[in-house]
């Protein structure tokens, strides 16, 4: 069945109804035929006119000024809060930047006070250590003069040799008490360079002074005791600060100060 049948199909008139009207029911009117239409709705079949319907409009109810002033507050408030902790985290960052330059400040003016004071510690310390050595070497030479006096042959016999074999009237000076261990112990070297033995009361034992034509060899003990000393950076003399004693024609133990000397002590 095509589409243009089904719109052609007759329907049958209401009963009772005029033959002049049965054929308006003749057939169904196509849609493409209708000019107007309107859906239908049970009030029509009042036959009263039909009225559009207008929503109504609700006015808002007035605003309480409480309420109002009350939303006010909450806004102002919480817009307060936000600004607050704002500017508290910006406060909370510069402060913590400033805290971390003192912070660093002070640590860094604290460790060079400590360094400062560690540095002047070790040189106490360092002081203290030389001066401790230095008593101790005092002590140990002392002890070692007394406990053996012989080595005096030793120191006398360097002394002469320490002399260039061109050297003339050669004069060994000893202590006293040291004069007959030194003719004992050295008296071949002394004999073999023509030189001769004399006991001489301002030299210290345990030293010697070869005197020749051509300088002087301070081999005494504070001598060989302020060179000793001066390798630890020192001006310690041998017997505690006291004046050495005088030597031959006013000269010290030590020898006279203006003469200069090379690496062996001897005057030039």
């Amino acid at each position: 069945m095509t589409s243009s049948s089904r719109r052609q199909r007759n329907v049958p008139p209401p009963a009772g109804t005029p033959a002049t009207k049965a054929s308006i029911y003749a057939r169904f009117i196509p849609r493409e035929e209708l000019s107007s239409f309107a859906a239908w709705e049970p009030g029509a079949l009042s036959g009263g006119e039909e009225r559009p319907v207008e929503a109504a409009v609700e006015e808002p109810p007035p605003v309480d000024p409480a309420e109002l002033l009350a939303a006010q507050l909450r806004t102002a408030r919480q817009s307060g809060y936000q600004d607050g902790y704002r500017d508290g985290l910006v406060a909370l960052e510069g402060f913590k930047q400033s805290f971390a330059h003192q912070a660093t400040t002070q640590v860094g003016v604290l460790v060079q006070s400590i360094g400062v004071q560690l540095d002047g510690l070790q040189q106490e310390m360092a002081e203290a250590l030389v001066s401790t050595a230095i008593s101790l070497a005092r002590q140990v030479v002392r002890g070692e003069l007394k406990a053996h006096p012989e080595t005096i042959a030793g120191v006398a016999r360097e002394a002469v040799d320490a002399l260039m074999l061109s050297a003339r009237h050669l004069t060994l000076r000893v202590h006293p008490d040291d004069h007959s261990l030194v003719a004992e112990g050295a008296g071949e070297v002394i004999a073999a360079r023509g030189a001769r033995l004399v006991a001489d009361a301002s030299v210290g034992r345990g030293g010697c002074l070869v005197e020749s034509n051509i300088g002087l060899i301070d081999a005494s003990v504070e001598t060989r005791w302020l060179r000793a000393a001066a390798t630890l950076g020192r001006d310690e003399p041998w017997n505690g600060g006291e004046a050495p004693a005088a030597g031959p024609h006013g000269a010290s133990a030590a020898g006279p100060a203006d003469a200069p000397r090379d690496a062996t002590g001897r005057a030039t």
